[in-house]
């Protein structure tokens, strides 16, 4: 069993002392040379002993002892056995996600309170300081067209969303659900930012990474049992944590990126995991260089070494492995994408358009080629208008860009 097959945050205490033991064993036969060395106080393969081994494989999941893995364990299972859903009043709860992925697990894990969502992606598309009509007729529009949605449907989900959005200042308990990204982080500030003044009792789960799962996406992968853990550790949002949510949110609706860029430098107690997210969300910008966002030269650079390549494996790799921040959904991946195809002159080639997207292969054009090499810019050629929050690319217009040291840069 290897550290990525633990998705779920679900470590089996058993399955690690197998693992231990089977480790022992190749320490002693002297097949795992490389961790071996790591013990440095072995003066000999016959001297090393299962603590040993234990040790190196609670490092493997992130801790830095046996005794604190097997605690960490032990904290799941006593919460899962002992939830305190009921002594918090959690019934009473309203819950706030920016999707449906996790109301089931909680479900599953004993919680019974209210389920709220906004799925609004609001790190894609324009997103303007406008009047609320206005707001909402831009943006229904671009999920519409982004997603291929129909008109009633999403116009309906938007408000009925929005109608409980104006109704969070005047919760008894509210619990916003989050994580590192752009997608939640944005989210949470758009929530935060909605609000005259603090309701009486509104609090944050936020994680960026789960001991034991190497590549943690979101909370969506967890289990029912870790998300009944986290619940204890939720924690009061300040004053602090709103006044900044404004600040940052205003910072992301105006046409200059230029204060949500000095924002996204810097370290805040309040929410911590906010700048890292904005510094991400910036380097959807057209790079300097070549004019490609951070996806788009993600993307680009995968087709060149792979292709032909199904584009639901573009989809995979950059989450599993190239992304530095998980943020999109498999459909939301596809709307980035299809601007490259569908332009005057594309970058990218697709084979066999009437087959479900994620089967359909992707080769990168001579076009493409040259993109990516900075031999040529992509909005001097692109088709399409492109929005990061309030900052518009125009195609052939001047815009701003990003530069290698990840601060704006206005381009002629």
């Amino acid at each position: 069993m290897s550290v990525s097959s633990i998705s779920n945050g679900r470590i089996n205490l058993e399955q690690q002392r197998k693992r231990a033991r089977e480790l022992l064993r190749r320490l002693k036969n002297g097949t795992e040379p490389a961790k071996l060395a790591s013990l440095h106080s072995l003066d000999s393969c016959s001297s090393v002993k299962l603590s040993d081994a234990q040790w190196l494989i609670a490092k493997d999941l992130g801790f830095s002892s046996w005794s604190k893995l097997k605690a960490h364990i032990d904290s799941i299972d006593f919460i899962a056995r002992n939830p305190s859903f009921a002594a918090d009043d959690e019934v009473n709860t309203v819950h706030w996600r920016c999707g449906d992925d996790i109301e089931h697990s909680l479900r599953l894990a004993g919680f019974k309170g209210i389920f709220h969502t906004l799925t609004d992606p609001l790190c894609m598309g324009p997103v303007q300081d406008l009047a609320y009509s206005a707001y909402r007729t831009q943006r229904v529009e671009f999920i519409r067209r982004s997603f291929g949605l129909g008109l009633a449907e999403v116009t309906r989900r938007f408000d009925q969303e929005h109608v409980n959005l104006a109704k969070i200042g005047e919760l008894a308990h509210g619990v916003l659900w989050c994580e590192a990204d752009a997608y939640d982080q944005l989210f949470l500030i758009r929530v935060l930012a909605s609000l005259e003044k603090l309701p009486q009792k509104l609090e944050l789960i936020e994680i960026g990474q789960m001991p034991g799962v190497e590549r943690f996406i979101g909370i969506g992968q967890l289990s029912p049992d870790v998300l009944a853990w986290l619940w204890p550790q939720r924690r009061l949002i300040g004053r602090d944590a709103h006044q900044l949510a404004r600040q940052a949110w205003s910072a992301y609706c105006c046409e200059s990126p230029l204060q949500l860029a000095e924002l996204a430098h810097q370290s805040h107690a309040g929410l911590p995991f906010l700048a890292p997210a904005l510094l991400r969300q910036l380097q959807e910008l057209p790079h300097i260089k070549n004019g490609l966002s951070l996806t788009e030269r993600l993307s680009l650079q995968y087709i060149f070494e792979a292709g032909p390549v199904a584009f639901g494996r573009v989809y995979a790799e950059l989450m599993e492995r190239r992304e530095p921040l998980p943020y999109l959904g498999d459909i939301m991946f596809y709307a980035v994408i299809r601007p490259l195809i569908d332009a005057d002159e594309p970058l990218v080639a697709e084979s066999d358009p009437d087959i479900e997207w994620p089967r359909r292969l992707l080769t990168l054009t001579r076009f493409g080629l040259e993109i990516i090499k900075g031999q040529a810019y992509w909005p001097d050629y692109a088709s399409q208008k492109k929005w990061i929050g309030g900052v518009c690319i125009s195609p052939r217009q001047p815009h701003w860009a990003i530069g290698d040291d990840l601060h704006p840069v206005w381009r002629e």
